[in-house]
């Protein structure tokens, strides 16, 4: 899928991106600032900026050429926090959830399983995710899972019963982003819309689940 491969080249996009402001700030802070270094870093920072815009814009010209694409990707972009480039990140590092079958493999694949690791000794450790999965997704789903805890009101609810009994924010957090990667995928399929009323009584039947998903670790890369 043509989409995979410009969702990737736009995560490079902004990696570089990030490293050009960070040595642009480290130069801004130096005891002697030569003007011109300083200048071509901008300039470097802004051509990078103008790269990323490009990426985007052909990225949206694909899926705007593809009516049945562009369908879908709209009933995902109901969910709060998550928006155009993330669902087509999901969409594209799934090839269109063409070989995933049900909800658990589409977590296994994204690195969202639990893995119950025991000693020697047969001692159990705590469960934690894999992150053996795929890490565009998780990274994808991140910035989302912060917007929807702040906006959506069964998903805030969700991310503060799992706070309440931890008191880890980011294992919380991870939690949200496994639940969304879910509802992304069960949008797609159903080609329906968001309803924050079924989810919300559909997550209060979860919380024997709950006690299991607090024990997610931080997922960033």
């Amino acid at each position: 899928m043509k989409l995979k491969g410009l969702s990737r080249e736009r995560e490079q996009l902004l990696n570089e991106r990030t490293r050009a402001k960070n040595q642009q700030h480290a130069k801004e802070h130096m005891a002697e600032v030569d003007k011109f270094t300083l200048k071509r870093a901008k300039q470097h920072i802004k051509f990078l900026d103008k790269l990323i815009d490009q990426v985007e814009t052909q990225m949206k010209d694909i899926v705007d050429q593809t009516p049945w694409l562009k369908k879908k990707i709209n009933y995902i972009c109901s969910l709060k926090g998550v928006g155009f480039i993330t669902a087509t990140i999901v969409i594209a590092e799934t090839n269109g959830f063409n070989l995933i079958r049900n909800s658990r493999q589409l977590v296994c694949y994204a690195g969202y399983d639990i893995n119950n690791k025991q000693s020697g000794t047969s001692v159990n450790t705590k469960a934690r995710i894999s992150h053996k999965g795929n890490k565009h997704i998780r990274k994808a789903l991140y910035f989302p899972a912060l917007t929807a805890v702040q906006h959506d009101e069964p998903l805030s609810n969700f991310y503060n019963r799992l706070f309440d009994r931890q008191k880890i924010k980011m294992k919380s957090y991870v939690a949200v982003q496994r639940k969304l990667l879910i509802l992304i995928y069960t949008l797609w399929k159903k080609e329906e819309r968001y309803n924050p009323e079924y989810c919300k009584d559909k997550f209060l039947l979860e919380q024997p689940r709950e006690a299991a998903l607090t024990e997610l670790d931080q997922v960033r890369s």
